[in-house]
């Protein structure tokens, strides 16, 4: 597990709806980070992505999506991304302007995300659309593949374990 850096809170980051914003907005928030694609097989786990943040947002969590055409399944503007996800999954967590989670002109954040190895101890590369990183309210970051879906019992046991208690 990595930590993610001071630093990284402050990078500039723009809402879907053009509004400029950091991940100081959501300080003492357990964060759920995931490259999203409107036109990809994995699609659905934005209902599960939704559920999650029905179920522990007032407990201080949030999902932040972040649609990305890496891997060419994403709409071509924010306004259809936007749509997309309000009318097909009810998406209400927040969702951010398109970027790039590889390569040279990957987003700073996802430079910085990618440091964290998975499971199996493999950090790097974005390996498809919808890898999850969650990011505690102490920066301590933890990293999902794509085919873990966002309740499976890992995910939500590290949810649970960077959330204060239900009591």
């Amino acid at each position: 597990m990595t930590s993610l850096s001071p630093e990284a809170r402050d990078l500039p980051l723009t809402t879907i709806d053009g509004a400029e914003t950091s991940l100081h907005a959501y300080d003492d928030k357990a964060l759920l980070i995931v490259n999203v694609a409107s036109r990809c097989g994995l699609s659905p786990q934005y209902e599960a992505l939704e559920k999650l943040q029905e179920t522990y947002g007032e407990r201080g969590f949030t999902v932040l999506g972040f649609p990305s055409n890496q891997f060419l399944q994403e709409l071509g503007s924010e306004d259809a991304i936007k749509e997309y996800c309000s009318t097909t999954w009810g998406v209400t967590f927040p969702m951010f302007e398109r970027i790039r989670v590889n390569g040279k002109s990957a987003h700073p954040l996802y430079q910085e995300l990618k440091k964290t190895a998975d499971a199996d101890g493999k950090a790097g590369r974005v390996q498809w659309n919808f890898e999850k990183f969650l990011v505690t309210p102490g920066g301590d970051v933890h990293r999902f593949r794509p085919r873990t879906v966002p309740d499976d019992p890992e995910v939500i046991a590290a949810i649970e374990a960077a959330l204060p208690s239900d009591a």
